[in-house]
């Protein structure tokens, strides 16, 4: 089958093989945006928008230390790739054993010091006032399932390193289910509230996990390890750390984004601008799905063709990529333009939100047509292997540009500097971005091209 896959990024056309890895990739960054957009509406039509508000001060605190198991999945999932390919399944179980040892350790220890700081932590990323109260009854439920969703997020790379990327696939749907299924159990029969809400999204993240053990457990996979493969390996820890920062450093800046944001908009507009934020923010996980799906479809096919100096190929891929991303952000750009209104009601009634909501979303997404540049230049220098300059312009956006604005521009423009700065650093990142990208099509690949000729 990997043979199958290989001789086809190398062969078969540009466009084809792009939508053929984008589909699948889209659907499962679909389904895992759905999830928090459930959970969004949910708790905004039936507890009201402050509730909104507070799951948006406790999302980047959780992620956070849930994308200590995507990190460790995305560094060891790459040893045991490697290391099945090799034949050496010793390696490929030591390996895992060792994701799962640091997983459990890192994510219980950042849980106890998030409950242990509970009533600082909160209020200093946003919950005060009215936010408070149901941000810390949301905050506290949560953190008890963060480790299990810390270990759905690292086993669902395993999978995915193993072969089995259906598997992978239902992985990611389940909290999304369970999340609708229970959100109606808890909130709207059993009246439960924010309580219901958090509940919800842990029983969520339970679910996914009790899969995830099925399938380690069960025939499918290759992986069985036992007791002697849990003990740490100085070597592998030092290598699936090393692989994995740049998830983590991803995940660090847009949580401290969060912790800016949540404040600034606080003491500029209250509860109603933290509300409007928060629709604002599952809406850009929620609607660029497909633009992130080409994204992830482009690396494979970049760094195949890449690594086996087909240059014009990688070419083609670079542009082909760009103009299907670019396509499909413009689509969503008419879409956000035309019915703010009509999206923003799906989440609250509150006559404030409604009102401060829709022309926020407009500002956020105005430069989304020319992002593509920006995603999938970054996303080229990973795929070649060149790790600097695709950490660097990966936190370009919003650790050069989109944080410094948002202390600078409110002195001028109050919030609404805050929502400017979002298409100003898209532009910014995308020229920057650009730069490089078309230094090193001009360097290295018409060069690496005409020598090939």
């Amino acid at each position: 089958m990997a043979k199958i896959l290989s001789q086809d990024l190398g062969t078969q056309p540009i466009g084809k093989l792009l939508i053929r890895q984008a589909v699948p990739a889209s659907i499962g960054i679909l389904v895992m945006s759905l999830n928090i957009l459930i959970d969004t509406i949910f708790v905004g039509q039936w507890i009201g928008s402050t509730a909104i508000a507070a799951i948006n001060v406790v999302l980047p605190v959780s992620f956070f230390i849930a994308a200590l198991g995507m990190a460790i999945g995305i560094g060891g999932s790459s040893i045991i790739s490697r290391a099945l390919g090799a034949k050496n399944k010793g390696k490929a179980l030591k390996t895992f054993g060792n994701q799962i040892t640091l997983t459990v350790l890192l994510t219980i220890l950042m849980v106890i010091f998030g409950l242990w700081f509970a009533e600082s932590i909160v209020p200093t990323f946003g919950g005060k006032g009215a936010i408070l109260e149901p941000a810390k009854i949301y905050y506290t439920i949560v953190l008890y399932g963060i480790p299990f969703l810390a270990l759905c997020m690292m086993g669902n790379t395993v999978i995915r390193a193993e072969g089995k990327p259906k598997f992978a696939m239902y992985a990611m749907m389940i909290p999304s289910v369970g999340n609708l299924i229970l959100d109606y159990i808890f909130i709207i029969v059993l009246d439960l509230g924010m309580e219901g809400a958090a509940w919800a999204t842990t029983g969520s993240y339970l679910l996914c996990f009790v899969f995830i053990l099925w399938f380690f457990l069960s025939k499918h996979s290759e992986l069985k390890i036992n007791r002697c493969h849990f003990g740490l390996n100085r070597s592998l820890v030092s290598e699936i750390s090393s692989l994995g920062f740049v998830t983590l450093a991803r995940q660090a800046v847009v949580s401290i984004t969060y912790l800016f944001m949540n404040n600034i908009l606080y003491d500029l507009g209250g509860e109603s601008s933290v509300t409007a934020y928060a629709i604002v923010g599952r809406m850009l996980m929620f609607a660029l799905f497909p633009v992130y799906g080409i994204t992830q479809g482009f690396l494979p096919i970049a760094g195949f063709n890449y690594g086996s100096e087909h240059y014009d190929r990688v070419k083609e891929a670079i542009y082909t990529a760009i103009k299907y991303a670019a396509g499909l952000a413009t689509l969503v750009f008419v879409l956000l333009m035309v019915f703010p209104d009509v999206i923003t009601r799906l989440f609250t009634t509150d006559i404030e939100v409604l009102k401060e909501t829709p022309p926020a979303m407009r500002w956020v997404f105005l430069a989304t047509p020319i992002i593509a540049i920006q995603l999938i230049g970054a996303a080229y220098f990973q795929a070649i292997g060149k790790a600097k300059p695709a950490l660097l312009l990966t936190l370009t956006r919003q650790g050069f540009f989109f944080i410094p604005l948002i202390f600078i521009l409110p002195n001028f423009y109050g919030e609404l500097g805050v929502w400017i700065s979002f298409p100003i650093a898209d532009v910014l990142a995308t020229l920057v971005t650009g730069y490089f990208l078309y230094r090193e099509i001009n360097r290295n690949l018409k060069p690496a091209l005409r020598s090939n000729t």
